[in-house]
């Protein structure tokens, strides 16, 4: 998995002014937290955070004040509705060695057998139970051929090693849905109706 370093500040303004003062310097307010610890609220640089951010579950090493390092990842994301620019970040302490859970993206790759048939995502990510530094960044699957009422479940689905599942094995994660039979347009149907009446009475 991707390891990112970012040089963080603490932060001793709170609320929702102090919010906004950050936001105008390009920066993002966040909080760590995790192991029992007190919350630590800081202050992480805009641009660096968003493309860490690109990568699901990236680990981020995190330069406190130049006095402190920890490891943490991502636990929640809060964006502008409306403009998509970050508003805060909670980020969850870890350290090496230690097991968390997570979701890791699932991603379907091959064509479905003919016909036309639809490939639903029932999971778009996979729950798992994995080394806090060796997160998978998604799990690749094979829909090569598969027919329509086909499934892929959990337990198919091919981990790395020391990686668990977090869900049951028989949940599916991806499922072939039959194609629908095209109706034909209301006009149509009127037409071939009208077509059909005018052949009687003759």
């Amino acid at each position: 998995m991707s390891e990112v370093k970012l040089s963080v500040e603490t932060r001793k303004e709170f609320g929702k002014g102090a919010a906004r003062r950050i936001r105008r310097d390009n920066k993002v307010p966040g909080v760590l937290y995790g192991h029992g610890s007190q919350p630590l609220h800081l202050t992480f640089p805009g641009h660096d955070l968003l493309l860490a951010l690109r990568t699901p579950n990236v680990l981020i090493s995190l330069d406190i004040d130049g006095k402190s390092n920890e490891l943490a990842i991502p636990k929640s994301v809060q964006r502008d509705p409306l403009k998509g620019f970050l508003e805060h970040v909670d980020l969850l302490l870890v350290k090496r060695g230690e097991k968390v859970t997570v979701e890791v993206p699932v991603v379907a790759e091959g064509e479905l057998a003919p016909g036309g048939n639809l490939l639903e995502h029932v999971l778009n990510a996979l729950p798992v139970e994995a080394e806090a530094t060796h997160i998978p960044e998604n799990f690749t699957v094979s829909v090569e051929g598969l027919q329509a009422g086909a499934s892929v479940h959990a337990k198919d689905v091919k981990l790395p090693n020391g990686v668990t599942l977090a869900v049951e094995e028989d949940a599916v994660v991806l499922q072939v849905l039959a194609a629908q039979a095209e109706e034909a347009p209301e006009g149509e149907e009127a037409a071939a109706g009208e077509g059909a009446e005018a052949s009687t009475e003759a």
